[in-house]
């Protein structure tokens, strides 16, 4: 069976880190590749790093990412964070379709693109949210555009991507897909959607607050305009034109200078998964989610929230329990890093490419000892700013 654990920064021998749906490991060739970004490219090759490949990141990389999401070369770029790529790409379509004011998404959404789309209304007055728990049943000619989390970020619920850009598209409407707990972790094909947003620092393990990326099918670039005329969306830049022409393709969506040093660290993540393949990713997801949810943690409170049937879901499991904060940290004192979403949630995300049947039934025997014993009750119930 493959294994990618050795190509991972290793940290203590004995901690099973189940947290890669919020920050992945660090790639042994992300540490060197940051020392020679620094001490080299930085520090010998000064300003002519532009010209030896900085200037072809995004789109580089960019490419690269295309290849795990079912899209083609030239259709992703990695630029900006998540949040802002969503509102550029809301704009685009709101902007592109006068005669509608209607954004179809559902409650489970990630919080933060819900802000986004409420800061739209200040923008578009007449603008209507609608949060429905059945997406393709909502949408009219009213739509403008669907939004969706193609992974709910505490069920771990998939969305039928598919039948929702098919059921969008016979109404004239745009999907917009947030891919941050999908990409690198399921099968994803855009080629039915219209746009995509998703973040590099879960399962791509690009680094924390990495760039984020987003895609437009291609025949669309021509027709969107990017709400943020940037430096480095428009057509020319060195040539330090007064009037805004922005680029023909997926560039125009660019809007300041690349991070570089952030921006470049996205790749050995990424070179990873390519090598594992997303078929391989899949199918290991499959297996260790199933250990998870086969667990038979009910007898201890939990409720697992999941779907059972693994095209349903993503790569973590979430568990609904009411001590669900105080076992969360028992488990990190134990060696097991999980994650807590609030009220009452207790997430385990499954990232294959360091994370085996061992650490699995490791992490659950660590668990079944916590409950059994009650160890979480010598923990307090106050939490601290970030969970």
């Amino acid at each position: 069976m493959k294994s990618f654990k050795h190509r991972f920064v290793p940290s203590d021998p004995d901690l099973i880190y189940l947290d890669g749906n919020s920050l992945g490991r660090l790639p042994v060739a992300a540490a060197a590749l940051a020392q020679s970004l620094v001490e080299q490219q930085w520090g010998i090759r000064l300003i002519r790093g532009w010209n030896d490949g900085w200037i072809e990141l995004p789109r580089r990389i960019g490419d690269k990412i295309a290849s795990l999401v079912g899209a083609h070369s030239g259709e992703v770029l990695v630029a900006d964070s998540t949040s802002v790529n969503l509102y550029k790409l809301a704009v685009a379509a709101l902007e592109s379709r006068p005669d509608r004011r209607e954004i179809v998404t559902d409650a489970e959404n990630f919080p933060s693109d819900l802000y986004i789309f409420q800061g739209l209304q200040r923008r578009f007055p007449d603008l209507q949210i609608r949060l429905e728990a059945d997406p393709i049943a909502a949408i009219s000619e009213k739509t403008a555009l669907v939004s969706l989390s193609h992974v709910h970020f505490k069920s771990g619920y998939r969305h039928p991507m598919a039948a929702i850009n098919r059921a969008a598209r016979d109404a004239g409407a745009y999907t917009l897909w947030d891919l941050s707990h999908s990409v690198g972790a399921v099968p994803t094909d855009l080629s039915t959607a219209d746009m995509a947003v998703g973040c590099t620092y879960k399962y791509l393990n690009g680094g924390p607050g990495a760039p984020a990326f987003l895609y437009v099918r291609q025949d669309l670039q021509s027709q969107l305009l990017n709400p943020i005329q940037g430096w480095f969306g428009q057509k020319s830049a060195f040539d330090f034109g007064l009037d805004y022409e922005p680029h023909s393709g997926i560039d125009r969506f660019s809007v300041g200078t690349p991070p570089v040093v952030s921006l470049a660290l996205i790749e050995p993540g990424v070179d990873l998964l390519l090598e594992a393949g997303m078929e391989w990713i899949d199918a290991r997801r499959t297996v260790l989610t199933e250990i998870l949810l086969q667990a038979n943690l009910e007898e201890f409170g939990f409720q697992p929230v999941t779907p059972y049937d693994a095209n349903e879901r993503g790569s973590h499991v979430t568990f609904a329990h009411h001590e669900a904060w105080r076992i969360n940290l028992a488990l990190i004192q134990a060696g097991v890093i999980p994650d807590f979403r609030a009220p009452n949630f207790l997430r385990l995300g499954v990232t294959p490419l360091y994370i085996d049947e061992s650490d699995i039934e490791t992490a659950l025997h660590g668990l079944r000892q916590i409950m059994q014993s009650r160890a979480y009750e010598n923990f307090p119930a106050a939490r601290p700013p970030v969970t």
